[in-house]
C-alpha cells in the first residue's frame, strides 16, 4: 500500500472513530431521557473516573472528590427527571456540573477553621516538617486555583486534571483550539502570579519560568512547555 493510501486509510479510521464516539454519546442520551436503567448504569460506569479525576485535580482529597463525583451523578437523575438534563453533550454537562459543584465544595471549605496538623508522623515514615511543607504548597496551589476565573480553573481541570488532548477540550468547552491554548497560557502565568514565581526573565518574554511538575502532582505548576 503507498503512503497516500495509508494515510487515507488512517484518516478514514479516525472519523469512523470519531462518528462512533458521537453515535455513542446520542444513543446514551436517549437512553437517559427515558431513565433507562442498563443506560444510566453504563453511562455511571463509562463517565464515573473522568469525573472523579477532574475533581480530584481541583480539590486534591480522595474521599471529598469521590463524594463529589457521586452527587454529580444524583444531580443528574435529578435534572432528566425535572426535563433540565443534557440536550447534545453528556461528557460537556458532567464536567460543567462538577466545576460547579467543586466551587461550592470550595465556598464551604474557607468558610471553615483550618484542621490542625496531626502531631503523628504519616505512614510514609515524613518527618513533620516537611509533611507540613508539601500539605502547605499544596494547599497554596489549591488556594490560587480558586483565585483564578471559572473559566481557567474549568480548562486547566480538563487538560492537566483528566488529561484531555487540546482539541477534546475545545469541543467540550465549545471553543476552538486556539482560544484553548491562550486560555490555558493566560490561566498558568495567573496561576504563576498567584504563587509569587513569576521571575523577571518570564514575564519579559512571555514565557513560564522554570519547567515543573504536572499540576496533578500536588503542590506543582505545570509549564507552557506542558501545553
Amino acid at each position: 500500500m503507498s503512503y497516500c493510501g495509508a494515510h487515507v486509510e488512517i484518516w478514514a479510521l479516525g472519523a469512523q472513530t470519531q462518528d462512533e464516539l458521537v453515535t455513542s454519546e446520542l444513543s446514551e442520551l436517549e437512553g437517559l431521557r427515558t431513565l433507562d436503567g442498563p443506560m444510566v448504569a453504563a453511562i455511571h460506569a463509562r463517565y464515573f473516573s473522568e469525573v472523579f479525576r477532574y475533581a480530584r485535580y481541583r480539590v486534591g482529597d480522595e474521599r471529598d472528590s469521590e463524594d463529589l463525583a457521586s452527587e454529580v451523578f444524583v444531580r443528574l437523575l435529578e435534572a432528566v427527571a425535572a426535563g433540565r438534563g443534557p440536550r447534545s453533550s453528556l461528557r460537556g454537562w458532567l464536567l460543567e456540573t462538577t466545576s460547579n459543584l467543586v466551587n461550592a465544595h470550595f465556598r464551604r471549605v474557607y468558610a471553615r477553621p483550618r484542621e490542625e496538623l496531626s502531631d503523628e508522623l504519616p505512614a510514609s515514615g515524613m518527618d513533620p516538617m516537611t509533611q507540613a511543607e508539601g500539605s502547605e504548597r499544596a494547599e497554596a496551589v489549591r488556594k490560587a486555583l480558586t483565585r483564578l476565573t471559572a473559566e481557567q480553573q474549568h480548562v486547566l481541570a480538563l487538560h492537566f486534571g483528566d488529561g484531555y488532548s487540546l482539541q477534546e477540550t475545545a469541543e467540550i468547552m465549545k471553543k476552538e483550539p486556539n482560544a484553548i491554548k491562550a486560555l490555558q497560557f493566560r490561566a498558568l502565568a495567573a496561576l504563576r502570579r498567584g504563587m509569587g514565581e513569576e521571575t523577571p526573565s518570564a514575564r519579559d518574554s512571555g514565557t513560564l519560568s522554570n519547567p515543573a511538575l504536572p499540576l496533578s502532582t500536588p503542590g506543582a505548576i505545570p509549564t507552557a512547555a506542558s501545553l
